[in-house]
């Protein structure tokens, strides 16, 4: 039986399928800290020690949360993480977009890929429709307590994850499989069957990436704040991105249209695909009259 092609729906988290940052939900309140003291100090700190700002961030909150007597255990940044609110339409899109692309003889697979935090993520109501959650994270002691970051991902470090995603390299550790090379035809998902949706400076590597290798890049906008529209629209004429939308998941909405259209397009390319006839490799037959079509050439 011949295997579904497989979709891949990438998604940065904060700014994109929720508003704001993940942190400032239940975090940044829990230390006594307003949001914007608690990213000025983290920012401050990266800039006088010129350090990564992710890092920094990392740090602050490992830091806040000692000073204040927090738990720093999974669990506890996963009731953080539930506590997050989900744009409009969140929670069903992904069953959506799964029932849409199975009827067209898709398999859809939906991916993170943020610089937020993996454990608060994991404990949003929709962190089990991910394949995988590729975020920060943290290193764990005996007695299951932070005190260390595992995983930084900033701006370009994204993009990593977008070459594992493509080559079928889920682990983070394993940077082996990651760059042996793999003919583009025998990738699990070639970069044509990608979409990237982000909202911010941290998704534009990814998302020119996506884009300038075939596939399918979106810049999602606060539909409260008209100003980022504007900012978003940018990078179109960058040409970093190919569209641009509010971001409302609900059904009909601009950004579901979009997103369906895109996979119409994807199917439409695999079954204009398969109508190619591909050389005749017979090395015995040397007929020169009524030659077969070559590549690329159709009946």
């Amino acid at each position: 039986m011949e295997q579904k092609p497989t979709v891949a729906l990438i998604y940065d988290f904060d700014g994109t399928l929720s508003a704001g940052n993940m942190q400032e939900y239940d975090f940044i309140p829990a230390v006594g800290k307003s949001n914007k003291e608690f990213w000025l100090e983290s920012n401050e700190t990266a800039r006088l020690q010129d350090a990564d700002p992710i890092l920094a961030y990392m740090f602050k909150m490992i830091h806040e949360a000692k000073a204040k007597g927090l738990s720093l255990r999974k669990e506890a940044f996963r009731a953080s993480g539930a506590k997050i609110t989900l744009y409009k339409g969140v929670r069903e899109w992904f069953g959506r977009m799964n029932r849409y692309a199975a009827e067209r003889g898709i398999n859809m697979q939906h991916y993170i890929n943020s610089s937020g935090l993996k454990e608060m993520i994991e404990g949003t109501p929709i962190a089990h429709e991910f394949r995988k959650i590729y975020a920060c994270s943290f290193l764990y002691d005996v007695d299951g307590v932070a005190y260390w970051p595992a995983v930084a991902v900033n701006y370009t470090n994204k993009t990593q994850f977008i070459f594992k995603i493509n080559k079928g390299v889920e682990s983070v550790y394993d940077s082996h499989l990651v760059n042996r090379f793999i003919e583009e035809e025998k990738r699990p998902v070639p970069f044509s069957r990608m979409i990237y949706i982000g909202d911010g400076t941290t998704d534009i590597p990814c998302m020119k990436l996506v884009k300038q290798q075939g596939g399918h890049s979106i810049a999602v906008y606060n539909p409260c704040s008209g100003d980022k529209r504007f900012a978003m629209e940018g990078l179109i004429r960058d040409n970093r991105v190919s569209y641009v939308c509010p971001a409302d998941y609900s059904p009909d909405s601009p950004l579901d249209t979009l997103v369906k259209t895109i996979i119409d397009k994807i199917e439409a390319d695999l079954r204009l695909s398969r109508l190619v006839t591909q050389p005749d490799d017979d090395p015995q037959d040397t007929r020169t009259e009524n030659p077969m079509p070559g590549p690329g050439m159709l009946f």
